[in-house]
């Protein structure tokens, strides 16, 4: 007895290594997002809807773990052995925390939506499935 085609999950790592680069998970060539963090109701290349998508709070909540992860280590080893002015060190890390964020945020949005996709979850395995051609 086989399972289901629609029970079937779709490859998690590359859809999350296509979800890292912004792309569409299915074809890897389309891009995902239309501006910063806003997702495309269809791709652009092979038509894969991806208005199902519900990442909601988790890129912010993961960006801000991973952030404070690196920051807050880096932080105490600066103070403690070079122990430099409070303003420059707070100037400093409140820029490299602010572009640390604003780098991985689309990037971890693209990765929830890949997972998604991925799990068929939040409507992404109720469609029919279209033939893949291959050139």
């Amino acid at each position: 007895m086989s399972a289901s085609p629609l029970s079937d999950d779709r490859p998690l790592k590359q859809a999350l290594m296509r979800g890292w680069r912004c792309r569409c998970p299915n074809c890897g060539s389309g891009p995902m997002l239309t501006s910063y963090l806003k997702v495309r109701a269809q791709c652009s290349v092979c038509g894969e809807n991806l208005y199902h998508q519900r990442a909601d709070d988790g890129p912010a909540y993961m960006t801000i773990l991973v952030v404070g992860h690196i920051i807050a280590p880096l932080l105490l080893y600066v103070f403690t052995h070079y122990q430099p002015d409070p303003f420059l060190i707070a100037s400093i890390f409140t820029v490299g925390s602010v572009g640390l964020s604003l780098y991985l945020l689309p990037r971890f949005k693209g990765m929830f939506v890949a997972l998604q996709w991925a799990k068929r979850m939040h409507g992404f395995g109720s469609e029919p499935l279209r033939e893949q051609t291959t050139p």
